[in-house]
């Protein structure tokens, strides 16, 4: 009876763990929410901010637009016949919601060679990575959250050929991220995060 009791105490306590933040609005909520012995996510978001530049804001922006900060997140199946569950559109998975192939470059030209995509800590730093690739390949400031978000979302290649300039609807996608950046900031700047 002992043991059933701990082994239902410790999926409770892993379970709180690996669920979404329910406050994803607030930046303050979301760190207050994820933060503490298990997963330190100011930490994660403020080292990664350090090593690449790119604003805690605009780090957690683009999470919370790719995957609202669900760990296993994945795009919807498509329906075969209208309600057969079939493929997924891509290979986007976890909080960034990186594509297979990019999360394996990502992997070699870091060396962080055990990193996974339903880890925050990997996750933001990913994002971070990506952000610097955008500045250094399409010359994106680094606090440009609406020009990040388009090369995040559209890849380096099809961003320079400027493939996002007729797609109104990831560009309001791309405001969105750019005023929920800018309202993290604003967030952070009361609870004392930054």
């Amino acid at each position: 009876m002992l043991f059933l009791s701990a082994t239902i105490a410790l999926l409770v306590i892993f379970a709180g763990c690996a669920t979404a933040p329910s406050r994803i609005n607030d930046v303050c909520a979301v760190f207050e929410q994820k933060d503490g012995w298990f997963d330190n996510w100011y930490g994660a978001a403020s080292k990664t901010e350090r090593e690449y530049g790119v604003p805690v804001p605009i780090l957690m922006a683009t999470i919370r637009k790719e995957s609202g900060y669900d760990a296993y997140s994945r795009p919807p199946r498509t329906r075969l016949l209208g309600f057969i569950p079939w493929k997924r559109p891509s290979s986007a998975y976890g909080y960034s919601q990186a594509l297979d192939g990019t999360w394996a470059r990502y992997k070699r030209e870091t060396g962080k060679f055990t990193a996974d995509r339903n880890n925050f800590s990997d996750a933001v730093n990913f994002v971070g990575w990506y952000h610097s690739q955008s500045h250094e390949m399409n010359g994106i400031e680094l606090n440009d959250a609406y020009h990040l978000y388009l090369a995040y979302y559209f890849g380096h290649s099809a961003f320079a050929r400027g493939d996002w300039k007729n797609n109104a609807g990831m560009q309001k996608v791309a405001r969105n991220t750019a005023e929920m950046a800018y309202s993290y900031g604003t967030q952070m700047q009361a609870c004392g995060q930054q």
